[in-house]
């Protein structure tokens, strides 16, 4: 393996490959830095570009576009609240607490790096357990995938802190929006008030704009707010090696979360993101800084984030199986270049394989550096007037909305979750929990469905490891609650004391 390994690093350390890769991570940077352009999105406009192009440079170029989108999400989500994919919502969560209190170089510096080491964790594990990794997956029931939907929602009661009630009512929010649209299993429109456009939901962009980026906006204009809250100096320092080091523990163990959750098939970056944010803060020391700019909230999202990357490319290598959006669109992008992935392509064209792995491996590099030189610009979108900002992100904001269908209905529902985003914050109400439960609904529903479907209700308990995973949801829903409990417990045993 080494040997074919060291063949595939050879054929990419040339010229045009270094350049392709290069374009690759910058392009993918600023597709995934605006609102309404996802990962996956990204490498559909640029598959018909690449039609000229041999296999090995289309790969590694529309690789290079998924790494660098997956990194650019956090860009704008740290600087302006405005998440470019919805994992990055994650992200935006401290990140952007970061840079009101004047720290948005920590919170980039945090990012990119975080963001890099978790590609190249995933990257490796890609190289060295692809097949193996792939085979589990796929053996997983349903009733497995719910059970994983369920425990990723779980995640809502380290999200919400003291307003865990609040949380939980957005969560169900988002649950019901996502059973609008036709039912996958029977084809009938539920909640569509006979209107046509709603027949496929709402989608998650429209979404995920109006309720981060416009509410906002909405919010700064209520409270004549056109100056950056707290934005400090523009010589805002840059994180020291010792900075990161603290961090290592968690971007370990993000990057694995993210990696091993890339590898299930549907599953995505975004479940392991909230997964992983709930963990940092689980076995975080300083839990109360987490939503109000936690660097370790910060490099929990983003290294799960890129993680996933390299787990969501495992499935797509060794078993033809898309593991997300965005693998499913190179997988036309190999079949319009005649290669069929699965075990075969291992056999008849391992060397392209192994130039894929020395191409993803290098783009690691090729990030870092791409979002250090880039970081002193990213920091300067701070210190725009915010009358300006305001202007550029709600038109940046009706675009990509736009774009996701070119329907002007699309625009109407960004806006209009924009007022409802608006309202939710004028009374406490988290966002996140919003995204995480429309993200998540179709998931645990079609699953729960499906398991039922298969096997009946049983299968919920006889299953090892969809007990396993029912079991800890429960666990990580109420270990939270446990120290608020004993907090109550000891005080009412305290006024006892005090009334005798």
């Amino acid at each position: 393996m080494l040997e074919s390994l060291f063949g595939g690093l050879g054929t990419v350390l040339a010229l045009l490959p270094l350049l392709t890769i290069v374009s690759g991570i910058v392009l993918g940077i600023l597709i995934g830095a605006m609102p309404g352009l996802s990962p996956s999105m990204g490498v559909a406009l640029m598959v018909p570009f690449t039609y000229s192009m041999s296999p090995t440079l289309a790969l590694i170029l529309l690789v290079g576009i998924y790494i660098g989108s997956s990194y650019g999400g956090s860009i704008t989500g740290i600087m302006v609240n405005a998440p470019g994919t919805p994992s990055a919502v994650v992200t935006a969560i401290d990140g952007y607490a970061l840079t009101k209190k004047g720290q948005p170089s920590l919170a980039l510096g945090t990012s990119i790096v975080a963001s890099s080491f978790g590609g190249m964790f995933g990257t490796l594990i890609l190289i060295g357990f692809s097949v193996p990794l792939a085979a589990a997956a796929v053996r997983f029931h349903p009733s497995e995938y719910f059970a994983f939907a369920l425990f990723g929602m779980a995640t809502i009661a380290t999200l919400a802190g003291d307003n865990w009630i609040k949380a939980f009512i957005a969560m169900l929010v988002g649950l019901v929006l996502a059973t609008v649209g036709t039912d996958a299993m029977s084809g009938t429109e539920r909640f569509t008030f006979d209107v046509l456009e709603l027949s496929d939901g709402f989608m998650l962009i429209p979404a995920l704009i109006g309720l981060f980026a416009l509410s906002e906006v909405f919010r700064g204009i209520e409270q004549g707010d056109v100056r950056i809250e707290g934005s400090g100096s523009i010589h805002d320092p840059w994180p020291r090696f010792s900075h990161y080091w603290k961090l290592k523990w968690v971007t370990l163990r993000s990057s694995a979360i993210g990696t091993l959750v890339g590898v299930f098939p549907g599953a995505g970056a975004t479940i392991g993101s909230f997964i992983s944010y709930g963990l940092a803060k689980r076995f975080s020391r300083n839990k109360e800084a987490f939503g109000y700019g936690s660097p370790e909230g910060v490099t929990a999202s983003e290294a799960a984030d890129s993680g996933s990357v390299g787990g969501a490319m495992v499935p797509l290598l060794a078993l033809g199986i898309p593991g997300s959006a965005t693998t499913a669109v190179l997988i036309g992008a190999m079949m319009i270049h005649d290669l069929t992935p699965g075990p075969q392509l291992f056999v008849r064209n391992p060397e392209m394989i192994y130039a894929i792995f020395g191409a993803m491996l290098i783009a690691q590099f090729v990030l870092l550096f791409v979002g250090l030189a880039g970081g002193r610009l990213w920091v300067k979108v701070a210190h725009i007037p915010k009358e300006v900002l305001y202007v550029l992100i709600t038109t940046m904001a009706l675009i990509g909305a736009f774009a996701v269908r070119n329907a002007m209905f699309d625009v109407f529902c960004c806006v209009a979750f924009g007022i409802f985003g608006w309202v939710m914050r004028r009374h406490g109400f988290p966002l996140a929990p919003v995204i995480l439960g429309l993200v998540l609904g179709a998931i645990a529903e079609t699953n729960f469905r499906r398991a039922i479907m298969m096997d009946g209700w049983e299968v919920f308990f006889t299953r090892p490891v969809t007990v396993t995973m029912l079991a800890l949801a429960l666990l990580s829903f109420l270990l939270p609650f446990m120290p608020r409990l004993r907090r109550r417990r000891l005080q009412a045993i305290a006024s006892d004391r005090q009334a005798a």
